[in-house]
């Protein structure tokens, strides 16, 4: 069976009940997961046969501090209605949570950005950039192992390694590390230069 909502009252609230149990683990810290479910979009297609709901049209999943925006949103689920995948298109797609016991926010964006909850994987493609705490890390793909906590970013081959038209280098993982704090007073660095006569 298909149905096709649209700008309806009731529209928020079955996405709602649909989207129960359908928040990645992955984005879902202990700050989190104990929050409503809430997602917007301007239109929705459920088909309840195949276990697929497309949600099209400037589409926002707010969980807690949670964030994800796109362009469109398709979740599939088991036949035991959980959660299988979700995949959030846009350009870019973003992705943002304040962390337990942080000031910052982590933050994330790809053309594609895909959760896989049975395996655990989280995958950014496409222009994808993380920004942790500072660390900016950007590649043409980088998956997340939400289980073993492990990241690994790559290119796609063939690319030339020449500077785009933003300057980047094309073909290339890039990582920026922040820069650590000034020495405060008393901690200069020493000069261990023999001293001038």
């Amino acid at each position: 069976m298909k149905r096709r909502l649209s700008k309806n009252p009731a529209f928020k609230f079955a996405l709602l009940l649909l989207l129960a149990q359908v928040t990645p683990a992955a984005f879902a810290l202990q700050s989190d997961k104990d929050q409503p479910i809430e997602v917007e979009a301007n239109t929705a297609e459920l088909d309840d046969v195949k276990n697929v709901s497309v949600y099209t049209g400037n589409v926002v999943l707010t969980r807690g501090t949670i964030r994800m925006t796109g362009d469109k949103m398709t979740v599939y689920q088991t036949k035991d209605d959980e959660l299988d995948t979700l995949i959030m298109e846009g350009r870019p797609a973003t992705y943002r949570q304040l962390p337990d016991d942080s000031k910052v926010y982590d933050e994330a964006e790809a053309s594609i950005i895909e959760y896989y909850e049975l395996k655990h994987l989280t995958i950014l493609k496409k222009n994808a950039v993380v920004i942790q705490e500072g660390v900016r890390l950007t590649g043409d793909r980088i998956d997340y192992d939400t289980e073993l906590s492990k990241v690994k970013a790559r290119t796609v081959s063939g690319k030339t390694g020449k500077p785009d038209k933003g300057g980047e280098t094309e073909g290339r993982v890039k990582l920026i590390l922040k820069a650590k704090k000034p020495a405060g007073p008393g901690n200069e660095p020493r000069d261990n230069s023999a001293p001038s006569n």
